[in-house]
């Protein structure tokens, strides 16, 4: 009665590459919602974006939605609405890659796994993360040329945070955190600093809040 019942066993692995093609869009909002499952985001391509995705479950193939409208543009990753309960082991990753020259607001949604945020060579004007339970590996090393905005919130789970040497760092982490684990950042009340701050020009304001498990701030 698996059929009949709507229950889904896994498949043959499939792979679904797509790409969005750079248009003439000066900012990018890109909104990633994951339910669960892997997810990898880096630089390194000469479009907007382009995605390899796999899968073994028909019903969760991503969804992927390019808009663009007056100098501004919307790309938005989901994971499909529309699965169904399963059986057996799933594959479900997602490898982004987005183009480093494009200003990006970029917003992580995801459940349950693991999510590897490789972005510290994007431009970045702001970054926002919530996590369920899982893990997150955020790297915001590089060399930022303006100042922005990076929170981060989830359930529970363990995140860990890197932070770009050159530039100023003012990170505040509170409510429900199990706990913290700074290197390279001194600690007031809740708050941490490097020795560029805050005289740099360009400094990255990083807020962690709710019931993260476990958080380490790495300042290289």
């Amino acid at each position: 009665c698996l059929a009949g019942c709507g229950i889904e066993r896994p498949g043959p692995t499939q792979h679904d590459f797509q790409t969005v093609e750079r248009d003439s869009s000066e900012l990018v909002r890109v909104n990633l919602i994951m339910g669960a499952g892997n997810l990898r985001v880096d630089s390194g391509t000469d479009k907007l974006a382009a995605a390899d995705f796999t899968y073994n479950l028909a019903s969760w193939k991503p969804e992927m939605r390019y808009t663009s409208a007056a100098g501004r543009g919307s790309l938005t990753i989901r994971q499909s609405e529309s699965h169904q309960p399963h059986l057996g082991k799933n594959e479900y990753e997602w490898d982004l890659r987005l183009n480093r020259e494009v200003p990006l607001d970029l917003t992580v949604h995801f459940g349950a796994g693991e999510a590897h945020l490789n972005v510290g060579d994007l431009t970045l004007r702001s970054v926002d993360v919530e996590m369920g339970v899982g893990r997150l590996d955020l790297d915001l090393g590089g060399r930022p040329k303006q100042s922005y905005n990076v929170n981060v919130s989830g359930g529970v789970g363990e995140a860990t945070i890197h932070l770009p040497a050159g530039v100023g760092v003012d990170a505040e982490a509170t409510g429900g955190i199990g706990s913290i684990q700074a290197s390279g950042l001194r600690k007031s009340g809740d708050r941490y600093f490097n020795d560029a701050y805050p005289d740099s020009k360009v400094t990255i304001r990083l807020t962690v809040h709710g019931g993260v498990g476990s958080i380490r701030l790495i300042a290289d």
